[in-house]
């Protein structure tokens, strides 16, 4: 028996080594010979494993104990466990083991001082494609000297007979005789940050994502799962970083002389990624590569010392699962038939009608057309541009097709009920935006009437301490409304860009085309920063719902059917489902900001204080707080947001602004896109108002901006009034409605001045 090697070194190892080295060692030993960088280290065999046994004629005393308990039974369990463990601790090591592990010892130290080792147990059925025993047997950190060796050496033996390794070769049917142990004994890398790596996402069974996870310190504390990890997804081929989930860790694994101590994370680094753009990057390709080389999806456990990487374990990944499929729900929309509609954008316009079913026949629209449908969504966008004017059966002054038709500047009459039934293709119809009236054949009379009206508005150009801002959606109407009188763009919509990249952001991402959409959504975003720089522009992330995220090209492969997509899964949850599809938007807010720092971000539809914080240590992974120009903002948009709204503040944000659509929807429980009830709908509701207040009052208190940003303070001139009179920092609002908010403005600041 001892003519077998008792100690043999990784270099001289490999995969067909494993009845000699267990799972572990070969893995090691492959790793070593495939160039891998693997910390040096040798494997003491199963060949001393059971010269070890056979010198202490133990084998049948084991044997006997295991044979007479039910593992079933804990106590049992435990009693016998004891038993065994006791026996193979106090057992000698035969001298000639002893010899061989202090020689390879005193090599892998170059003969100097004793070198700080790893000592971990290799079974010979563990880390196979059918089964994982990872974790069943011990792993001793920071072992130094020769006689800590051999009591570790023997420790890991033991090991073998812990309760839960026994019941686990019980459950799995595998005889305790048939399963040894090596030992490996590796040089300890003294890691900074240390995680696991599975070249397949272990969750969704993504085989196009690496997923990496990563903790401050010594690696034993993410295997134990006593802390959250950062996370990091690398797309396979093209190595881009979908996205970086960076964890608040305050506790880490670190080596104090010969121990290993739970320390504090020193605050400056909790917020820091813990690896960097490039890091990730090298540890992805490193994985990839492992993969190839074993032709199998892997999962790794990696180490940083000084800045080198390190692969200390990789195993077959033994748990891939039938990705779950989504619920289905079936909808049906009903329409109400209603002859008169109301006026949701000023104006009045001529054309020709063109019914529109869906979005697929946008294409019918062409320059100088009447656009109708029964409702808008962004995919509708390309043919709204190119309208005169927009008619739909449903919807409120604050519906899609309201807020776009502003946006462009052209008239729009909502919730006319059977707009799509009463007019048909080729028809002509003047719509009068204003008045909320359709009419058969031309009607320019009214068109001069309100040009006149127009031209003897005088313009306000005085600046007043409340700050005015503008929303916009459309670069096309970019450099008329940086002319305006305002501050900069208080709500700068992603929808309209995201649906005129034209692709689903997880199909752009599973096509590896998700560069092409990161430079679109940039040079998009740089239009407005360029046009109102140094003015800011606060750039709200998506908020598609699901209904409209399926509309995009590619959407049905990826969005569920929701039955209420109002309160479904949109906004700030969104983010922390999908970071991937957040991180492209972050990619180009960083690429703007390289040139223009008057770019900020607001987050939508947050539900939870829990939510914010999640979101803001995505952002915080790529850095953006790191500059003092940033700003990060908040909505305020449903009532979770009014109660806990100190609560919101404490996660760490600039501004709020306060997005009244939503919000009075929730407050009030009237859906404003619903033409049976959306008359019902008032942002001067009395709970609404005292929503504004508190809000206003606590943001002050804490020096945190406020804004609005809903339709309100554009549809009520005489809202503005009360805002001011709260205290709000900012008002934003549509193009058309600048010269009245300013006049507004002005008014109340005066009033306030003169202490009425």
């Amino acid at each position: 028996m001892t003519a077998r090697p008792l100690v043999t070194f990784f270099k001289d190892i490999d995969k067909h080594d494993l009845p000699s080295v267990g799972g572990k060692g070969a893995n090691l030993g492959e790793m070593t010979q495939a160039h891998f960088p693997v910390p040096n280290g040798f494997a003491i065999t199963v060949s001393a494993y059971d010269l070890f046994l056979e010198r202490n004629e133990i084998s049948k005393k084991i044997n006997e104990i295991l044979a007479s308990i039910d593992v079933n039974k804990n106590d049992e369990l435990q009693a016998a466990s004891k038993k065994v463990e006791h026996i193979i601790t106090q057992s000698q090591v035969p001298q000639e083991i002893t010899n061989e592990v202090v020689k390879a010892y005193k090599r892998l130290s170059k003969f100097l001082r004793p070198a700080l080792v790893a000592v971990r147990s290799s079974a010979t059925a563990e880390d196979l494609p059918g089964a994982s025993f990872a974790g069943q047997q011990a792993t001793y950190l920071n072992i130094k000297g020769d006689s800590n060796l051999l009591v570790a050496v023997r420790d890991c033996w033991a090991s073998l007979f812990t309760a839960r390794a026994i019941f686990y070769r019980e459950q799995n049917k595998i005889p305790h005789d048939k399963v040894k142990i090596s030992v490996i004994v590796q040089k300890m890398v003294q890691s900074e940050v240390s995680g696991v790596m599975f070249t397949i996402d272990p969750v969704t069974n993504d085989k196009d994502k690496i997923i990496i996870e990563a903790v401050w310190g010594l690696g034993e504390m993410i295997v134990q799962g006593s802390v959250v990890p950062d996370r990091y997804v690398v797309q396979k081929d093209t190595y881009a970083i979908l996205s970086k989930e960076i964890s608040d860790q305050s506790i880490q694994l670190i080596k104090k002389g010969n121990k290993t101590l739970e320390h504090e994370v020193p605050r400056k680094l909790r917020e820091k990624p813990k690896l960097n753009d490039q890091e990730i990057i090298k540890i992805a390709k490193i994985g990839y590569g492992l993969q190839k080389h074993y032709y199998f999806p892997q999962d790794i456990e990696w180490a940083k010392e000084k800045g080198n990487l390190y692969i200390v374990q990789t195993r077959p990944v033994t748990t891939i699962k039938e990705p779950k499929k989504a619920a289905k729900y079936d909808i049906r929309i009903g329409e109400v038939p209603i002859l008169t509609g109301a006026g949701a954008s000023p104006g009045i316009g001529t054309g020709t009608v063109k019914v529109l079913k869906s979005p697929k026949e946008i294409n019918k629209v062409t320059p100088g057309d009447v656009l109708v449908a029964e409702m808008t969504s962004p995919d509708y966008v390309p043919a709204m541009k190119k309208a005169v004017a927009i008619i739909t059966d449903e919807g409120g002054q604050t519906s899609h097709a309201a807020i776009v038709s502003r946006e462009l500047g052209i008239p729009c009459v909502v919730g006319t009920r059977q707009a799509t039934k009463k007019l048909k293709d080729e028809t002509v119809v003047t719509v009068d935006g204003s008045e909320g009236l359709v009419y058969l054949g031309s009607n320019v009379k009214k068109l001069e009437g309100l040009s006149e009206k127009k031209d003897e508005e005088k313009t306000i150009t005085q600046k007043t301490a409340t700050r005015l801002y503008v929303n916009l959606a459309e670069k096309e109407r970019v450099h008329e409304a940086s002319k305006l009188n305002v501050e900069g763009i208080g709500l700068l919509r992603a929808e309209f860009m995201i649906a005129n990249i034209g692709i689903h952001p997880k199909e752009a991402i599973k096509q590896k085309k998700q560069d092409i959409f990161i430079e679109k959504l940039t040079n998009d975003l740089a239009t407005f920063c360029k046009a109102f720089d140094p003015r800011p522009v606060v750039y709200r992330a998506t908020d598609f719902k699901t209904n409209e995220y399926r509309s995009l090209p590619g959407g049905a492969n990826w969005e569920p059917v929701e039955p209420n997509p109002m309160l479904g899964f949109r906004g700030a949850y969104r983010y922390i489902a999908n970071p991937d599809v957040f991180n492209l938007e972050i990619q180009a807010i960083k690429r703007v900001r390289e040139k223009h720092k008057n770019l900020w971000l607001m987050i939508p539809f947050v539900r939870s204080p829990n939510e914010l914080a999640t979101v803001r240590r995505l952002v915080a992974a790529e850095g953006l707080f790191n500059s003092p120009t940033f700003k990060f903002w908040m909505m305020v948009e449903i009532p979770i947001n009014v109660i806990l709204i100190e609560k919101f503040i404490e996660v760490g944000i600039d501004g709020v602004s306060i997005g009244s659509n939503d919000l009075t929807m929730l407050i009030t429980g009237t859906d404003r896109d619903n033409a049976e009830v959306s008359k019902a709908f008032d942002e001067r509701s009395p709970a609404v108002l005292w929503s504004l207040r508190r809000v206003i009052r606590h943001c002050n208190k804490h020096k945190v901006t406020s804004s609005i940003c809903g339709q309100a303070p554009s549809e009520y001139p005489e809202l503005v009034k009360k805002l001011v009179n709260y205290g709000i920092t900012s008002i934003s609002v549509n193009p058309d409605a600048v010269n009245e908010s300013r006049k507004m403005i002005l008014e109340a600041e005066k009033e306030l001045a003169k202490g009425k």
